[in-house]
């Protein structure tokens, strides 16, 4: 472990090795230097967290700490490994090139090994609430982790998320997207929970591809697709998701990076009403 303060936030990084996944795990985690232990904290989990360290998020929550904007929240970002692709995905049901194979390891990994080190590690008896977020796959990976573990999370933040993910590819003939788009049916198939809250972020140029020659890029339409399901589910337009859709965004990390602000403002704004 190291451990490196920067004004008012502090990172530590920890390297931890994973019997579920059979590697080692890079854990970057972030904290206000006025955490202490024993103190019950949110927790904020996020996937593709070597994308962090490029964004320089130390420096987002140092300025929304000098702005007061935000409440403490302890945040874990997790690094992706070279199988991010069998890594991330939907646990119970693979992609049509079967890709996602390993996501049942990697929330087995999150639940049962990262949740207990944490707690072990910062001595937390138990966290206020836990928020998972993610990128792209990673963000995908995020919302089937906290949507199949409704007891454990409270928020999800997906920024350009791989929403597409599907079982059937999209060129055979009997392809329907509302029946082979993974998360959207999973999200239709299960339940609703009252206290669940969901952020979503796709840029206007986060892909150029527009498979039904609507107008609409995929990945705003496959994003969409999730939030009008939810909304049938029960969720509320208003003060359960929140959707953000950045001109000119694109799907890389200087468009997460202007989005992540948000989300942290939304989740744990101050007043809380962003």
């Amino acid at each position: 472990m190291s451990s490196t303060k920067i004004s008012s936030v502090i990172l530590e990084k920890h390297l931890m090795f994973s019997d579920f996944l059979k590697r080692d795990v890079i854990i970057d985690c972030y904290y206000h230097a006025s955490f202490s232990q024993n103190v019950s904290v949110p927790l904020l989990l996020i996937n593709d967290g070597q994308d962090l360290r490029t964004m320089h998020f130390e420096d987002i929550l140092e300025d929304l700490n000098a702005e007061q904007s935000i409440t403490m929240v302890f945040c874990a970002a997790i690094h992706c490994s070279s199988d991010r692709k069998n890594e991330y995905g939907t646990a119970r049901v693979l992609d049509y090139k079967g890709r996602g194979a390993k996501a049942a390891d990697y929330t087995a990994f999150v639940m049962k090994e990262l949740l207990p080190f944490l707690r072990k590690t910062y001595l937390v008896i138990s966290f206020s609430e836990k928020a998972f977020a993610g990128f792209s796959l990673g963000g995908l990976s995020a919302m089937d982790i906290a949507w199949n573990h409704p007891y454990e999370f409270t928020k999800v933040g997906v920024f350009s998320g791989s929403m597409w993910w599907r079982d059937k590819a999209q060129d055979e003939e009997d392809f329907d997207e509302d029946e082979n788009r993974i998360m959207q049916r999973q999200v239709r198939e299960g339940n609703y929970y009252s206290w669940m809250k969901f952020f979503f972020e796709v840029g206007t140029k986060d892909e150029t591809a527009d498979r039904n020659n609507n107008g609409v890029i995929d990945s705003i339409d496959d994003t969409k697709a999730v939030i009008d399901e939810l909304k049938l589910k029960g969720y509320d337009s208003i003060s359960d998701i929140r959707y953000l859709e950045l001109e000119d965004g694109f799907h890389n990390v200087d468009t997460w990076a202007r989005a992540f602000p948000v989300f942290l403002k939304w989740g744990w704004g101050k007043g809380n009403n962003l």
